[in-house]
């Protein structure tokens, strides 16, 4: 439908958040979120009072006379965000994305509140430095990638460290759930993936709704929680006695885990917890997609960032230095595969080919098998996490 200064307008239903430097405008239908300029917020209002374009052009052009003001394309944005309602009265059908269903709302806002206030922040806060200096003062605590093989059969190392690490990314991840809880916040849990690594995430797509001070505390929560599991794993290997080997040998298992959790979060070139916590500071959103086409324009064959890419110029800082970043978390995930995630694949290999050189009828035999099985199930199950990620995409 044309649109033409005289037209008037009906948005849908919004509710306008103030941010650092702008505005966060949700989609109280679809819980969708965007960010916005004040000139875009002071013509939303004047578009929710029923003024023609024209005359809310004018005005727009008198208060801010530096800027670029043009209402038509304006709401052809709105349009395509779905914002639009009504133009002259004629209701716009629009495609809008289904609100997803949230949960966790079982969980009483008080029980989020005892892990998530400012006694428990301390608490967290001083065991992240008590880890660090157990670690310094006793250097056999720092892992080892042998730490993971901890008995004999390969067969059972596997679905052992399964259960283990996907109880530790469950804490982890209420961790989220329960911050979120605390401020009576509904949250969902997703199964995604990062590189070779299938991951749970908790959909925190709400936080929008509060400032951005306290959204920051919800994207640490995870952090905190795997804070405390460390604190005991590397207790547990001080006071426990040597006897009870495998129990130590699970907490070695567990201090792995959650050293591998604290450095992957570091690598901000994914969007991991640290990577929004960074974004959530500086203010500037979509640092990812900006960045990327920042380094894109600084290879000779790559594509160079066009007008418009990074939305707002004072940002520009900001993408550069989160660039920066973004090569060290390379470097980072650089480190983890030279010395734990090849030398674990290598030392795997070593102890299955011996069992391949055995009869069929030996154990070695069918314990070499089912590993390969094993891994071959994993695959299976990143692909398939892969192509659902990337179908949803598609149909987006």
């Amino acid at each position: 439908m044309s649109v033409s200064y005289s037209s008037l307008l009906k948005l849908v239903a919004i509710e306008i958040h103030r941010d650092k430097k702008h505005y966060i405008v949700e989609d109280q239908a679809s819980s969708e979120f965007y960010e916005m300029t004040e000139i875009c917020i002071d013509a939303i209002h004047l578009i929710s009072q029923e003024i023609p374009l024209g005359e809310i052009e004018h005005q727009l052009r008198t208060k801010y006379p530096n800027e670029d003001v043009d209402l038509i394309k304006f709401v052809d944005q709105l349009t395509s965000l779905n914002l639009i309602a009504e133009i002259d009265g004629v209701k716009i059908e629009c495609n809008q994305r289904e609100k997803e269903d949230l949960g966790f709302l079982w969980i009483p806002s008080k029980i989020g509140r005892i892990f998530f206030n400012r006694y428990a922040y301390f608490i967290y806060s001083l065991l992240f430095f008590v880890n660090i200096i157990l670690l310094i003062i006793n250097p056999s605590l720092f892992p080892h990638y042998k730490d993971l093989f901890v008995l004999d059969s390969m067969s059972l190392i596997l679905p052992l460290l399964i259960v283990l690490r996907s109880l530790l990314v469950l804490i982890h991840e209420f961790g989220h759930v329960m911050a979120l809880r605390s401020y009576n916040m509904p949250a969902k849990i997703n199964v995604g993936h990062r590189l070779f690594l299938l991951v749970l995430e908790t959909d925190m797509s709400t936080v929008w709704k509060l400032p951005a001070k306290d959204r920051n505390k919800l994207f640490l929560a995870g952090i905190c929680f795997d804070t405390v599991i460390l604190f005991f794993a590397l207790a547990g290997q001080l006071f426990f006695s040597p006897t009870l080997g495998f129990f130590l040998s699970l907490m070695k298992i567990v201090v792995l885990d959650i050293f591998f959790r604290m450095v992957y979060q570091c690598c901000i070139y994914m969007k991991t917890d640290f990577y929004y916590l960074f974004e959530n500071c500086s203010g500037c959103y979509n640092l990812m997609e900006n960045a990327q086409g920042l380094l894109r324009g600084l290879i000779p064959f790559g594509k160079s960032l066009t007008p418009g890419e990074i939305l707002f110029e004072s940002e520009k800082k900001t993408v550069i230095s989160y660039s920066i970043l973004y090569f060290i978390g390379v470097g980072l995930t650089v480190f983890l595969y030279i010395f734990y995630f090849i030398p674990e694949l290598f030392y795997s290999i070593q102890e299955v080919i011996p069992g391949f050189k055995t009869f069929p009828s030996s154990i070695s035999f069918w314990d070499s098998t089912l590993f390969i099985l094993q891994i071959a199930l994993f695959f299976y199950l990143l692909i398939n996490s892969w192509k659902g990620k990337y179908l949803q995409k598609s149909q987006m």
